[in-house]
């Protein structure tokens, strides 16, 4: 879905804005920022800051910008090689002292607003909760590693909070930008590409390249692996990175676009031993091959979700290994990720009501869609990357929204 082309109606508006971390004025609850409250005759900016990740270790994350020189970039020809940008996240050790990382580049952050039209300076980004460049640490030993692809016209950004619960649990994970697919993707030195058509109008071939974007992120992981160094910059490493990552042990996790990516990408390449979809469909070769590796399917019901998408369904008989199909009763598309916190705030900016954005995040309420986020992608990869862990047994008093089938 092309979020920018959204900005006529009503409720689709909200989706349109999932791209940007805007929170405004909230009532405090769990998963929710308290308002920063406004003077009299003054409009403070809206500001928005992730909620605290839950897990044992802190956070540590670099940025780095990968270029693969053997492939023209398929979207822009005038480029000559395929550019992406890509985020680590990883268990840490004393690195409090370093500064965090933004939610989104704020060279990104301000061209994607600009095209949202928001007024300058009305939405101020907040960071994350991971800290650039500290050494890493967490359990002993090489880390599981879990790739994630975020949806059409979106950002690498918008899964920050699954990604911070599964880093601050022990796994490494890297984030990755599609350029010119992505709506806005910051490279070093202020350039920041855009997608030149406002969205993905040609998906088969969104898949195709997002799916050779994804294997050369592992060729250059293998590279990071084995002591070179993967980027074009050379930006400097986190201290243990270099013998942090366990590749026998390679997961995936997309939303939307991003798990049908998930899918594609694991009937070419074998590295990927489990995946995950969050609401995203099914396209291409792998919907009658299907695959023979573990594989969740996170759904919505009615509209959109597998009772009324035939190559999903397709997708899921033709699935040979571990398979499970998760649907969150209240959910909508925009609820499996950190677009559930940040639409219902944004809306007054926008003129819009709560009601509006229900096509969009549902029904659920952002806290509780946030523990879904935090407590069922992680389930995923303990049990498939490194064999532990109950909750996908089947059905959990602690989560009654939640429907299992196999």
């Amino acid at each position: 879905m092309n979020r920018r082309t959204l900005l006529s109606s009503s409720a689709a508006l909200a989706a349109a804005m999932v791209t940007g971390p805007l929170a405004p004025v909230a009532a405090a609850r769990p998963g929710v920022p308290r308002p920063t409250g406004a003077r009299p005759g003054r409009e403070e900016p809206v500001r928005f800051r992730l909620p605290a990740p839950n897990g044992p270790y802190p956070l540590g994350t670099v940025a780095l910008h990968l270029a693969d020189t053997a492939r023209p970039d398929p979207w822009v020809p005038s480029r000559p090689c395929r550019e992406l940008m890509v985020s680590v996240w990883y268990p840490a050790r004393g690195g409090a002292a370093r500064p965090t990382a933004p939610w989104m580049p704020p060279a990104a952050a301000d061209r994607y607003l600009g095209l949202l039209g928001l007024p300058p300076g009305r939405v101020r980004l907040g960071g994350t909760h991971g800290h650039e460049g500290a050494p890493v640490g967490g359990p002993p030993g090489p880390l599981p590693v879990v790739l994630y692809s975020p949806g059409s016209d979106a950002s690498r950004s918008f899964g920050t909070g699954i990604v911070e619960d599964l880093a601050g649990h022990g796994f490494l994970v890297v984030t990755v930008d599609h350029t010119y697919d992505a709506a806005v993707v910051a490279f070093p030195g202020g350039r920041v590409e855009t997608n030149p058509l406002g969205g993905v109008g040609d998906y088969a071939k969104a898949l195709e390249v997002r799916t050779a974007d994804i294997r050369f992120v592992l060729d250059r992981l293998a590279v990071l692996a084995s002591g070179g160094h993967p980027g074009v910059c050379r930006t400097p490493l986190p201290t243990g990175l270099r013998g942090a990552l366990d590749l026998r042990r390679v997961g995936m996790l997309g939303h939307s676009l991003g798990g049908a990516t998930t899918a594609a990408t694991m009937l070419t390449d074998g590295r990927i031993i489990a995946g995950a979809s969050l609401d995203g469909g099914a396209a291409g070769p792998v919907v009658d091959a299907g695959l023979d590796r573990p594989f969740l399917v996170v759904d919505t019901l009615g509209k959109g979700g597998m009772d009324s998408n035939p190559a999903l369904r397709a997708f899921w008989s033709h699935l040979r290994g571990w398979r499970l199909r998760l649907t969150v009763r209240g959910a909508a598309h925009q609820s499996f990720g950190d677009d559930v916190l940040i639409l219902p705030l944004l809306a007054p900016l926008l003129g819009r009501s709560p009601s509006d954005l229900e096509e969009d995040v549902g029904t659920i309420p952002g806290h509780r869609a946030q523990a879904f986020q935090r407590a069922y992608p992680r389930a995923f990869f303990d049990l498939h990357l490194r064999g532990r862990g109950r909750l996908l047994d089947g059905p959990s008093p602690a989560f009654p929204e939640v429907a299992h089938a196999r």
